[in-house]
């Protein structure tokens, strides 16, 4: 027998992130507090973080306002200023429209900020928005989440995460 090719390991230069705990407090936005994006957004909270939050649900950003949040009119108010956006929608439609509505984030979002999508949606749709982001100048993650709504309330969900290396 002959020897088997082994498959390249490719390693990524750990690279600073805005998200993780024990770092100088950031600017995150927001957008879709229900369910889930409601305790993941809260979770950021008690870690020293600014939060601000949009919603389509009044009722859900008097909510967040409650729990010490912040929160905006529209998406592109949220995303002006911030370091990173995480959004958590229930469907195509609403990524596409938070992302490149009329107000959308990518009229306001800085350039270099990440974008970290945790919507459950079509493959197709995030890779249009992923596209649309990198030629706005800024990153973006697909990146859905595992653990339910128990998860999101202890912080304890599982990120599948996807994205350009570069």
């Amino acid at each position: 027998g002959g020897t088997r090719a082994q498959p390249s390991k490719q390693h990524l230069a750990p690279r600073e992130s805005p998200l993780q705990p024990g770092t100088m407090a950031s600017r995150i936005g927001f957008v879709g507090i229900g369910n889930m994006g409601f305790h993941m957004a809260s979770n950021l909270l008690k870690r020293q973080n600014e939060v601000i939050a949009f919603d389509v649900v009044p009722a859900a950003l008097d909510r967040f306002r409650a729990a010490g949040g912040k929160v905006a009119a529209t998406p592109a108010e949220l995303a002006d200023g911030c370091d990173a956006v995480i959004t958590m929608l229930p469907s195509n439609n609403h990524v596409k429209n938070a992302f490149l509505g009329d107000d959308g984030l990518l009229k306001t979002l800085p350039k270099g900020a990440l974008c970290v999508d945790s919507s459950t949606i079509d493959p197709n749709v995030a890779r249009d928005v992923a596209e649309a982001v990198y030629g706005h100048g800024s990153d973006f993650v697909d990146a859905p989440v595992s653990g339910g709504v128990g998860g999101a309330e202890q912080g304890t969900l599982t990120f599948m995460v996807g994205g350009n290396p570069n």
